[in-house]
């Protein structure tokens, strides 16, 4: 009798152990296949009219079809992106809000010492990478990269940054030291407030990108001097780089998502396979291909090592630049 119920019992775990699996095995699925089903928000540092704003504005009305759900863009400045990382590494990782990569999100937290860094983020997907390009007033007295750091050595340049921790920063600071030049490098919290500064004369240049200045350019409002890549742009096909201007400096941006820590699985794949598509996407492709947007799609493993190689290579030159010990 008693070798009968402990059978029974046994045989009675086997099945609920297995339906248990089986139940687990239709809710991962599910929740796979009902991803996203509310509200996914991306966070980014920029200002409104900033290179990060513009570009995931534009980009979401083509990219939501692949993705679905609803996305929406929200802007949290301070801190040179520093507020913007800790809002993202303190939500719940179900996949509803994510942060909008670029290089800033580094500089920042190897600069200005944060209670988050890029270190409580989970890299989630690349998607494209947004080439630098030096730009003036259109009705400035500089009329290329030369004469701009000529100004600088004669007396003193006024440049300007989207933000104190950024790889634009960091592209000027290489061009002085490239060059002797002489100029001071204004900060803002965002592009907007820059492109503004140029507009009126205040700084003698800025750097950005082609996307976030492109209704200034087309209205003949500013004049772009130099890229600072390692090729012309198809839409400024006689802007010479930095290069050929005789400053051998070069930089490229690249634009992602990252996540709180501990992503799941199901969200991981859902955005793996939306940002192929939406790469791919004929009509999309028309618009970051006229706004010089380069395609740089990395799937999430390779995306946390690329973020962990940019850092240790952006510490050290920093290290190397006695920015920071």
């Amino acid at each position: 009798m008693a070798e009968r119920l402990i059978s029974q019992w046994i045989s009675f775990g086997s099945i609920a152990l297995a339906t248990g699996m089986a139940g687990a095995t239709v809710a991962a699925a599910n929740a796979a296949e009902t991803y996203p089903s509310g509200v996914v928000t991306v966070v980014t540092h920029s200002s409104p009219g900033g290179g990060s704003d513009v570009f995931w504005r534009e980009m979401i009305p083509h990219l939501q079809p692949h993705l679905g759900g609803k996305l929406i863009v929200q802007n949290v400045t301070g801190g040179s992106g520093a507020k913007a990382v800790a809002t993202v590494a303190d939500a719940t990782p179900d996949g509803s809000m994510f942060y909008a990569t670029t290089p800033t999100y580094i500089y920042t937290s190897l600069l200005a010492n944060p209670t988050k860094t890029y270190k409580d983020l989970e890299p989630l997907v690349n998607l494209f990478y947004d080439p630098e390009v030096i730009y003036t007033a259109a009705n400035s007295k500089f009329s290329d990269l030369k004469s701009v750091i000529a100004e600088a050595k004669s007396g003193r340049g006024k440049w300007g940054a989207a933000n104190p921790a950024s790889l634009e920063r960091e592209a000027l600071e290489e061009i002085k030291a490239a060059t002797g030049a002489n100029a001071s490098i204004v900060t803002f919290e965002g592009g907007g407030d820059m492109l503004l500064n140029v507009l009126n004369g205040s700084l003698d240049i800025g750097v950005g990108e082609v996307e976030e200045i492109r209704s200034q350019l087309d209205a003949k409002k500013l004049r772009v001097l130099a890229v600072i890549g390692d090729n012309r742009l198809d839409l400024l096909p006689d802007v010479p780089t930095a290069k050929e201007e005789g400053v051998d400096v070069s930089v490229v941006k690249f634009r992602g998502l990252a996540g709180p820590k501990n992503l799941p699985p199901e969200v991981i794949s859902a955005w793996e396979k939306a940002a192929q598509e939406l790469v791919a996407d004929p009509d999309y492709k028309k618009i970051y291909e006229a706004n010089n947007l380069q395609p740089g799609y990395i799937a999430h493993d390779r995306y946390v090592k690329f973020i962990d190689d940019f850092a240790q290579k952006t510490e050290g030159f920093l290290k190397e630049s006695g920015v920071v010990k």
